[in-house]
Formats: structure tokens, sequence, C-alpha cells
């Protein structure tokens, strides 16, 4: 999945991570033949890529972040009270995750916006929400769960920003 480089830091080591906007970083080395990334070097060609879009395996993967805080969650709704926009495609805003928990029963959960693959959710298998990905549920059966909402902290200690997720 591609991802914008929203920012960079670099390691222990010294080599420079981009940072990217799902909260994912990204190690961008310049170590001809393998990679040529000469901007990498300069902070004018750092800048220069920024906003540039990256691969991101781990989105791919559907991994969180680390550093994510939990910030909202939704009531636990059943197979009768599924909101309607949760049934249709929908997606979360930029550096947004969601995890979607299931209490019992089973949720199957389409990807539509990743590669088209379809989960089966459980109580031992949430479902995570990459951020802007459209996905939807259905319930598979009776079923009990919740969505629980994450984003990177900001500096204050508090979960970054204030405004929904959707």
């Amino acid at each position: 999945m591609q991802r914008p480089i929203t920012g960079y830091h670099q390691d222990e080591e010294g080599d420079w991570v981009a940072e990217l906007s799902c909260g994912h970083g990204q190690h961008v080395r310049h170590k001809p033949p393998f990679s040529l990334r000469p901007w990498v070097q300069t902070p004018e060609g750092r800048e220069s890529m920024l906003q540039t879009d990256l691969a991101c395996v781990r989105c791919d993967r559907l991994e969180l972040p680390e550093g994510l805080v939990s910030y909202k969650r939704t009531p636990e709704f059943d197979e009768h009270s599924i909101p309607s926009g949760l049934k249709h495609n929908h997606s979360t805003k930029a550096g947004v995750w969601g995890v979607i928990r299931v209490l019992s029963g089973r949720l199957r959960y389409h990807l539509d916006g990743l590669d088209g693959r379809q989960l089966i959710l459980g109580p031992e298998d949430p479902g995570f929400v990459a951020p802007e990905v459209l996905h939807h549920i259905e319930a598979d059966g009776p079923v009990k769960f919740f969505v629980e909402f994450y984003r990177q902290q900001s500096r204050e200690g508090t979960a970054a920003g204030s405004s929904s997720a959707r």
C-alpha cells in the first residue's frame, strides 16, 4: 500500500527512517548499487521528498504501528444493531487505525480497498483497520462486537487531534 512520507528521523545507527502517514517508519538508505536514494543525504533532498509515496508492507500486513493510543470506542453492537455505515464501504481518516473486537460470534471483514481479501473475525481474531482503506463488515450469524480507534500519541501525552475517526 502506498503511503506518503510525512517526516524523517534517524535510528540508533544514524540511518534515515521515513515517517509515513500511517504511523509506520521505513528506512531510506542510499546504498549503491542496491538502493539509489542520493536525496536522503541532504536536508534539502529529504525535504524535496516529503509527501512522496512509499510502499508500506506493514500496512499490507495490517500491522499496528508502535506508539498508538486508544482514544475512542464504539458501543457494543450485535447482528441487529450494526450501523448501516459499517455495512457499506467506509474508511478511517489518515493516521487513524481501528481494531474490530468480536466478543462473541463471528463477523466477515471485507478489505475492499486493500486487495479484496475477506477475513473471518472472532473473539480470538480481531480485525485491524488500516487508515484510509475501504472496508465493510457483515454479521455471520449472532455476534457482539465493538470497534476501538487508535492514533499516534501527541507530544503532550494525549491522542493527537480531537476530531472524529471517520
